[in-house]
């Protein structure tokens, strides 16, 4: 890796994340690699430690999950630090979702990319003032991620949120919602969706495919939208249905790339999950900040995972 500056290399570790049996490989593997070690202890910790970090380091790693993650950016965002501050990622969370995008594939590769990987700028999405760098998610995946628990998710892995997610669409009432999205990075031009979702799906570095981690185009400076409607006929009971609705065509699915948008309801608040922290609200306005984040990324990640054509994808509506 290229010259981080003078400043410490800090590393936020989330003890409890994960199988919770990564915590002596981290503190090793950290401490050769020349990082001060700051172990969080509750909710809201790793937002803290990384605020603080920053007034004199500017390698920030972060050691969890993505909700982890998310709290070491927003951290970062208080700080008003963003411009100033490289993150790194450090995969120890049930699903890693953010890592695995940005080619960071395991503990040990985490640190061989944080000597040798490349930075590369990000963009970062903004949700009602909260950040996020992975995805935003309202419908019943959210509510399914709300109920899924730290014993579940040691069982199960990720297969725990599929898992909750087939429990929970059983008794799930479709949101109302209208869905306002801005097309042009000036704001010249606006569409609009109204109508009942069982998803909405915002990405940022994350494209909702039926894989488990699917590479969006995180400098473009825009959201990938994904809405799936309301449907009686959409079969959602077992698991390969589930992976595979959104990697095939189909008359339910909208799509939408946009810098910004307003998801509104039409009845109650809707939770959301901002690469899994919770929010609740009526009306949620989400924009991109283009270029925001210095990240250290590994071999497998694409400036542009869209050089093979694959956007738009077919039966875009």
């Amino acid at each position: 890796m290229e010259s981080d500056g003078a400043g410490r290399r800090v590393l936020v570790l989330n003890p409890v994340s994960g199988s919770e049996d990564h915590v002596d490989d981290i503190v090793e593997l950290a401490a050769d690699h020349g990082f001060e070690i700051r172990k969080t202890e509750a909710v809201g910790d790793a937002h803290r430690l990384a605020r603080e970090a920053t007034s004199d380091a500017d390698l920030v790693a972060a050691a969890g999950g993505d909700g982890t993650i998310n709290e070491v950016v927003n951290g970062i965002a208080a700080a008003d630090a963003l411009d100033t501050t490289t993150l790194a990622v450090v995969p120890a969370g049930t699903g890693n979702n953010f890592a695995a995008n940005v080619g960071v594939e395991s503990i040990e590769h985490s640190f061989a990319v944080i000597e040798d990987g490349q930075r590369r700028t990000i963009d970062l999405g903004v949700a009602n003032d909260r950040w996020f760098a992975n995805s935003c998610v309202g419908g019943v995946t959210a509510e399914a991620s709300c109920e899924t628990t730290s014993e579940g998710k040691r069982e199960f892995g990720v297969l725990a949120y599929v898992k909750n997610t087939l429990e929970t669409v059983r008794e799930f009432e479709s949101l109302p919602l209208r869905v306002t999205t801005v097309e042009g990075p000036d704001g010249e031009a606006t569409e609009s969706w109204e109508g009942k979702a069982m998803f909405v799906l915002v990405g940022n570095c994350r494209r909702f495919t039926g894989a488990r981690a699917a590479q969006a185009n995180v400098e473009d400076g825009l959201f990938e939208v994904t809405i799936v409607e309301d449907a009686g006929t959409v079969d959602l009971l077992g698991e390969a249905a589930l992976e595979g609705l959104f990697g095939r065509d189909s008359t339910h699915i909208v799509r939408r790339r946009a810098p910004s948008l307003t998801v509104e309801s039409l009845r109650d608040s809707v939770q959301y999950s901002l690469d899994g922290e919770m929010l609740s609200t009526e009306t949620l306005r989400l924009e991109t900040n283009a270029k925001a984040l210095g990240v250290l990324v590994g071999d497998s990640y694409r400036s542009n995972p869209d050089d093979d054509d694959r956007w738009p994808f077919n039966g875009q509506r």
